[in-house]
């Protein structure tokens, strides 16, 4: 009879390093008692590398290291762990910077930890058993009160190229929207941008109320990946308390480019641009895992703000056409309107939101489709305008919808540290529609 997985305990279970090649590592598992998932602490010089299980061959186990491989050599012990990851979180991890693995990396002592264990890998609630959206969010940033009226538990993604000011908008809305706790996932930055963000985007106020993850680029693809399951852990948490809570992502981009190097590390076949198979089954279950808790009075909900790095302008890109498909809305960023000089460089056409019509009354509705229907009007005629085709006075709709564009850009146009609520916006919109009219 072959021993079976069960029969050992699996703190004392042990194999050896049979390859390394290229990010993985080829372990021995004559048992069978590893898994997919299951973490294995890995033998190197002085001391030991944690690892996870991506792939299982005959006899053997593939692994992907949580730090470097060097020091990793043939026949090296490797020891099977029955702990698949998880965290304790408590109140006091407000205020605090954590790694991929939920460890404090701010130098502020150790992490109180929690009673309760939450798993990494936790599923949604159940659909029926969900609440509806909350309340309509006051992102203090006028573009997105205007142009993106959401409600609490919506998932929006901001689409961008690189350099377009997408870490910026995010700031503002961690700053300025009436959130009781941020959970914000700093995922393949550059190390000096995770420091920057937190002092001089976030500060000391934002900081207060906030958790920060941080992965940055230089790090295992695997514990980039970890990043984002450790931030919905944590928002978990805080939800099933009843908080309301904003989950700010840059970006999911780089978690797919984590997940794509995990899985042709483990032999995926590359499908879309290099993207792997798995690539497209993490964003459901990562993005399902932001909105409203369980329908019960008690729990709170998970705003999801996740930022989506577009490659080279093509908006169309495999990773930003499935985010959207998953999103309740998107926020575009423009190159163009960046150049310009306007910020946040929102593009009011290109920007919708699906719960607009359960966030916005009807006067603010009719305002808002005035005003697109105006920039559309305006864009139909750029062109025209541009190379001196189209005269003023030939149409009198066009004229207006000129100078509406005008007036709109400038009224748009917003400083990273400035505050503008939900009213203050109409009001302003509602000025400019009259100065219009007269």
């Amino acid at each position: 009879m072959n021993p079976k997985a069960d029969d050992f305990d699996p703190v004392s279970v042990e194999g050896s390093v049979e390859s390394v090649s290229g990010l993985s590592i080829e372990i021995a598992d004559r048992l069978g008692a590893l898994d997919i998932g299951a973490r294995v602490e890995i033998e190197r010089a002085g001391d030991v590398v944690l690892a996870e299980v991506v792939g299982l061959r005959a006899g053997t186990a593939l692994a992907l290291p949580f730090g470097g491989l060097a020091g990793v050599r043939r026949g090296a012990r490797a020891r099977f762990l029955h702990d698949r990851g998880g965290l304790r979180p408590c109140p006091d991890w407000r205020g605090r910077v954590v790694n991929g693995l939920g460890a404090p990396i701010d130098g502020g002592g150790p992490l109180k930890q929690g009673r309760r264990l939450m798993r990494l890998r936790a599923t949604p609630p159940p659909a029926p058993a969900r609440a509806r959206l909350g309340k309509r969010i006051d992102f203090g940033v006028k573009a997105l009160n205007a142009f993106a009226a959401a409600r609490a538990g919506q998932r929006l993604g901001v689409f961008s190229a690189a350099g377009v000011g997408k870490s910026s908008l995010l700031s503002m809305i961690a700053r300025n929207a009436d959130f009781d706790v941020n959970v914000i996932a700093l995922i393949g930055e550059r190390g000096r941008e995770v420091r920057e963000f937190i002092e001089d985007h976030l500060g000391t106020s934002g900081l207060a109320k906030s958790v920060v993850v941080a992965a940055t680029s230089d790090e295992p693809a695997l514990l980039r990946r970890e990043a984002a399951f450790v931030a919905l852990t944590v928002a978990e948490y805080f939800r099933d308390r009843g908080a309301r809570v904003l989950c700010l992502m840059d970006s999911l981009s780089r978690v797919a480019a984590a997940q794509r190097e995990i899985g042709l590390a483990a032999g995926e076949p590359p499908t879309a641009r290099g993207f792997t198979p798995t690539v497209f089954s993490l964003l459901p279950s990562l993005l399902e895992r932001a909105g409203p808790g369980l329908d019960d009075g008690a729990a709170g909900s998970i705003t999801g703000v996740f930022s989506v790095l577009v490659e080279g302008d093509d908006h169309d890109e495999p990773i930003a056409d499935a985010a959207r498909a998953i999103l309740d809305g998107h926020v575009v960023l423009s190159r163009r309107i960046a150049e310009s000089g306007r910020y946040p460089a929102v593009d009011v056409l290109r920007t919708i939101s699906r719960s607009a019509a359960g966030a916005a009354g009807e006067q603010e509705t009719a305002l808002v489709t005035r005003l697109r229907a105006s920039e559309a009007l305006f864009e139909d005629m750029r062109e025209m305008i541009r190379i001196g085709a189209y005269r003023a006075g030939s149409d009198a709709e066009v004229d207006r919808a000129v100078g509406l564009h005008r007036r709109l850009e400038a009224f748009l146009q917003q400083d990273v540290g400035a505050c503008v609520g939900v009213a203050d916006t109409f009001a302003g919109l509602a000025a400019l529609v009259e100065t219009e009219a007269a």
